[in-house]
This record gives structure tokens, C-alpha cells and sequence, in this order.
């Protein structure tokens, strides 16, 4: 058995952190709306998901992922 472990990282980079917290919001807002009955504001809340996913794949292709060149690990 080796004792060697490598960390996956578990998303704890700056890349998952903004893109939960642009998806969180989206769907605290979506949800909101969706209670109010505000259908445009539900879709766009869906809008600001999908830019929450796009915002942390492009920060992760920048390097703010696990692994990626400006991103240091922290100890716990």
C-alpha cells in the first residue's frame, strides 16, 4: 500500500468558487422569480447559470483551476 497521495483538489480553486457563487445566485434569483410568478426573470436567471459555467471554464483554461499555473494550493 503506498503512502503517496495525491490530492485531487475537491474544486477548491478560485475558478469553482466564482462559478458556484454566479450559479448560486442565478438560482436564488430564479427561484424567487419563479415564486412571484416572473417568467422572464426565471429565464434569466437560467441565462446567468450558464454564464456562471462559462466564466468557470474559462477561468480554469486561464490557470485559476486545480492544477493550473496561477493557482497555489493552501494547506488545511
Amino acid at each position: 500500500m503506498s503512502t503517496e497521495s495525491v490530492e485531487p483538489g475537491h474544486g477548491h480553486s478560485p475558478a469553482a468558487w466564482t462559478a458556484v457563487i454566479i450559479m448560486l445566485v442565478a438560482f436564488a434569483i430564479g427561484a424567487v422569480a419563479f415564486f412571484f410568478d416572473a417568467p422572464v426573470i426565471v429565464w434569466a436567471a437560467a441565462g446567468l447559470a450558464v454564464v456562471g459555467l462559462i466564466v468557470g471554464w474559462i477561468m480554469k483554461r486561464a490557470g485559476y483551476g486545480v492544477g493550473g499555473s496561477k493557482y497555489t494550493p493552501k494547506g488545511h
